[in-house]
């Protein structure tokens, strides 16, 4: 018998009691395990932890989306930039700016030549800084997010989860989910940080609150 025969076996002797007709979530696992390691409020937490991989984190209310986003832009010097579908229109840019769809889909050459994407996100999480991209509105195809130099990332409060399993638990694992913790970075043996190798080299998160919150 073989190592494979071997665990099979036992996988089937294990599961010998289950009936046949019951899924996984029927028969929830209990986790004595904690959570959560949030223990500051969790816009503070993420934004911390964001900056730590040298993102660039701004919290503003949400009624100051497009002068927050337009100022971003204008910093970098950026007068255009790829903006899927479902971003809210409330949170563009006036003026100069110019937003480029995808539809029908940008070639990766040009989405490396405009160089710049604005994106929502799915959820975020605080403990570990991560950014989580599902595709869905606002978000676009993953190339849209990992082609182009340059990612501004808009994420409301409500949307970070204070740790892995809470952000898990509010994602739907049949999706494309792409998780973004910093601008995309390397190191070679010598320990040498080389940025931008497998995605934007420069990130920019909002983070919008309530107006009760600001």
């Amino acid at each position: 018998m073989s190592t494979r025969d071997t665990i099979l076996g036992r996988a089937r002797a294990a599961l010998g009691d289950v009936p046949p007709a019951e899924r996984p979530e029927e028969a929830p696992i209990p986790r004595g395990y904690r959570r959560s390691h949030a223990d500051v409020p969790l816009v503070e937490l993420f934004a911390e932890r964001v900056a730590d991989y040298r993102a660039t984190v701004t919290v503003a209310p949400e009624h100051q989306a497009a002068r927050t986003v337009g100022r971003l832009l204008a910093d970098r010097g950026l007068t255009r930039a790829v903006v899927p579908d479902g971003f809210p229109d409330a949170w563009l840019p006036g003026g100069t700016f110019t937003r480029l769809g995808d539809a029908p889909p940008r070639t990766p050459a040009e989405l490396d030549g405009i160089g710049a994407v604005l994106s929502t996100c799915a959820v975020a999480i605080a403990v570990t800084g991560t950014i989580v991209l599902d595709a869905g509105p606002g978000q676009g195809r993953r190339a849209l997010t990992l082609l182009p130099d340059y990612h501004l990332c808009v994420v409301r409060a409500e949307q970070i989860a204070g740790d892995v399993p809470e952000a898990i638990a509010l994602l739907d694992p049949t999706r494309p989910l792409t998780f973004v913790s910093g601008p995309s970075a390397t190191s070679d043996i010598e320990l040498d940080r080389v940025e931008g190798v497998h995605g934007p080299r420069t990130l920019d998160v909002i983070i919008l609150t309530s107006t009760e919150e600001a």
